[in-house]
């Protein structure tokens, strides 16, 4: 069976700026349900992000950011990530992200807090994937 060079191209725009723009072999996108790998020729597909690690493979070489929600659309080889949010996961803080799960957050809404906790559970969740490597 012949190998397939067939790359993917990743683009990752947030508000701020375009963080990520080139070719990999590879990616793993947090849904809003799970994770779920990308390899080319995929099918079309949009869908919704989650808070998790967005692992972009090219060759030997990973890059790992820490995404909170967003889009995805994968059309034609070509990945778009819109997201309000991106990190280089190494640059993350998990000791603020342990400090808010273990507090009640008396000051905010219920819905709030719901949404505070859920991302620093997803932060100490990737923060821990980055030390297993």
């Amino acid at each position: 069976m012949a190998e397939n060079q067939t790359k993917l191209h990743c683009i990752v725009v947030t508000p701020e700026k375009a963080l990520v723009d080139q070719d990999s072999d590879s990616l793993v996108i947090p849904l809003f349900d799970g994770e779920m790998g990308i390899l080319p020729n995929r099918a079309a597909l949009v869908s919704k992000l989650g808070f998790g690690c967005l692992r972009i493979r090219n060759g030997s070489n990973d890059s790992i950011f820490f995404i909170e929600g967003g889009t995805v659309q994968i059309s034609k080889n070509i990945v778009t990530v819109l997201t309000p949010r991106a990190t280089e996961l190494a640059s993350l803080d998990v000791n603020s992200a342990k400090a808010i799960i273990e507090s009640k957050l008396d000051d905010k809404s219920a819905n709030e807090r719901s949404k505070l906790k859920d991302r620093a559970r997803a932060i100490v969740r990737a923060s821990a994937k980055l030390n297993r490597r």
